[in-house]
């Protein structure tokens, strides 16, 4: 009987220990969301949940320096075509970092949507968020530029 009152307390111990979980492990390390952190190419590879349709791309490209960016896309036509504008960043309260910008040339005006960035991480991906309809989620790897062959596409369809 006395052997049984020492193990119990043994057992206990050991448990203790066991179900301690190591939070520190559990985290994984995102990035701010700035115009230095955001520097660069990515590439669209996943909206809501799915790959794109075969064909279909977007890249856009973000220069930190003077907080613009270009994109190329052949994603809601069928022609490839070219974008290029400024970008913005602010941090909400609630929501986190939200992405919004502006179109240069013919198109002006702001862009449809203003996005909620998250997931930033230091490997290279990140997810974006339409702020006013969190059903629409994009995700963006980071990659070396934008393909040759898209960018000569883009600028024989838009006759530039």
């Amino acid at each position: 009987m006395r052997i049984l009152f020492r193990i119990i307390p043994l057992c206990m111990l050991l448990l203790g220990f066991v179900a301690c979980d190591d939070e520190d492990e559990a985290k994984v390390e995102t990035l701010e969301v700035t115009p230095a952190n955001l520097n660069g190419t990515w590439q669209l590879v996943e909206w809501n949940g799915e790959s794109l349709a075969e064909g279909t791309y977007c890249y856009i490209t973000f220069v930190r320096r003077d907080k613009t960016f270009q994109m190329y896309q052949k994603f809601d036509s069928m022609y490839a075509r070219f974008f290029s504008g400024t970008f913005e960043i602010e941090k909400d309260d609630d929501l986190g970092y939200i992405v919004s910008g502006k179109y240069d040339y013919s198109l002006g005006g702001r862009w449809n949507n203003s996005y909620v960035v998250t997931d930033l991480l230091p490997s290279g991906s990140m997810i974006w968020t339409v702020k006013d309809d969190m059903g629409d989620v994009s995700k963006y790897v980071r990659c070396d530029g934008v393909p040759s062959d898209i960018v000569e596409e883009t600028e024989v369809d838009t006759g530039n």
